[in-house]
């Protein structure tokens, strides 16, 4: 444990944990703590977290609106890729990390602090996240993990310390939580406790964004969501801002109960987890885009795009934002993204969003060579003849070996 630290940037929620970590390092450190909290849309009020700081002594206390930031500057480049961890997941936590370290590293060089901290445990993704971010931000940033240096390994051993020092602790904390969450404003996640058995049924109340799909209204509510360089501008023909734009089809998917996965996945760690993870208005936004992208992108820029799109999801979800390989995708997914523009129609019903129409001027869907009709002419239907040959050419020199292989 290095004692020259004299001041740490936390990153805290105001809860019953990062609370404790505030004291601990006051204690363990002897230092001063600075306290950043980010407001990434994840809808609860955070005054209370700057009340708690306040009373437990913090002077300087940092509370951000990043929300403008986290949508178009992590959402929107992430989802320009369409990128889903192991074929379903959105990312909703994993992209949120780099703009929450990216603050503390910032807030770190602002107040001349000596290192930064985190409430990861040892066991999650998150802690890789940070710390790999912290470090390509800034490579000599100290990085302290309380949970990986502390002995409160328990509950119990939790609520033993905050009543020792004074540190409130709320009625529904003092009982072993049913699951934990994460959320902003692209998602909500949950885990652990009565989510662990991956054999058993989520119950209802973990689901906090969506109703039932069950429930959801029984007629079908139709939709435009509207696309400028691959990024989304509007919803029904009005313009709004990256984060109101998610907030709108957030309350469109959450109406529908769209956007709900039960996932068993590979943390980077190692081990497997299970997750509920709520994204409507991320898994609108990602039917919507792929519909864009079906009218305006050629055969094979859409067809590289999906083949390096799990290398791209695979770096956001270990931590890798900030890698010279992600900014190197990066670049050529948001090249393939300048004609990606005009309104895609979506039909809302029941967890699904479906493309139901498109429409762009930069369209590259030509009617007159697809028609059954016939055409102007553009396409002259003898071509194909040769170009079956050329194609077959391979195969019909493997077929005839192993023919001759058959033989004897």
């Amino acid at each position: 444990m290095t004692k020259d630290i004299k001041k740490v940037v936390l990153a805290y929620s105001g809860g019953l944990d990062t609370s404790i970590i505030l004291k601990w390092l006051r204690q363990a450190y002897d230092c001063e703590v600075v306290t950043f909290t980010a407001d990434l849309g994840q809808g609860e009020e955070l005054e209370p977290a700057r009340r708690k700081a306040e009373m437990m002594g913090v002077k300087d206390i940092r509370i951000e609106d990043l929300r403008e930031e986290f949508v178009s500057d992590f959402v929107f480049p992430m989802f320009r890729a369409n990128a889903l961890y192991e074929g379903v997941y959105l990312l909703g936590t994993s992209i949120a990390r780099p703009l929450i370290s990216k603050r503390l590293v910032e807030i770190a060089e602002e107040t001349g602090a000596d290192a930064i901290a985190h409430g990861a445990t040892g066991k999650g993704n998150d802690q890789v996240r940070f710390e790999l971010s912290a470090y390509a931000l800034n490579p000599a940033i100290k990085v302290i993990a309380p949970w990986r240096e502390w002995d409160l390994q328990s509950r119990t051993k939790l609520i033993e310390y905050a009543e020792q020092n004074q540190i409130p602790v709320p009625k529904d904390k003092r009982g072993e939580a049913p699951f934990s969450v994460d959320a902003n404003l692209l998602h909500t996640s949950s885990e652990g406790k009565v989510l662990e058995d991956p054999g058993v049924e989520a119950p209802d109340y973990v689901y906090q964004r969506t109703v039932d799909p069950v429930d959801a209204p029984n007629e079908p509510e139709t939709i435009t969501v509207g696309f400028e360089k691959g990024d989304g501008v509007s919803v029904n023909g009005e313009t709004l801002s990256p984060a109101a734009f998610l907030t709108r089809l957030n309350e469109l998917g959450g109406k529908h109960g769209i956007g709900r996965l039960d996932l068993v996945e590979n943390r980077f760690v190692g081990m497997k987890s299970r997750g509920i993870y709520e994204t409507p208005g991320g898994t609108i936004l990602l039917a919507a885009h792929r519909g864009i992208e079906s009218i305006t992108l050629d055969r094979g820029a859409a067809h590289l795009k999906d083949e390096i799109m799990p290398r791209y999801a695979e770096l956001i979800y270990n931590g890798f934002w900030y890698s010279p390989e992600r900014e190197m995708l990066q670049a050529l997914i948001d090249k393939s993204q300048d004609y990606v523009s005009g309104e895609v129609t979506l039909k809302l019903y029941k967890g699904s969003a479906q493309v139901v129409g498109r429409t762009s001027p930069y369209s590259l869907y030509s009617e007159d060579l697809v028609t059954f009709e016939e055409g102007t002419g553009t396409y002259d239907h003898h071509d194909a003849e040769g170009f079956i040959k050329l194609n077959g050419l391979r195969l019909k020199t493997f077929g005839a070996r192993r023919q001759r292989l058959a033989r004897g």
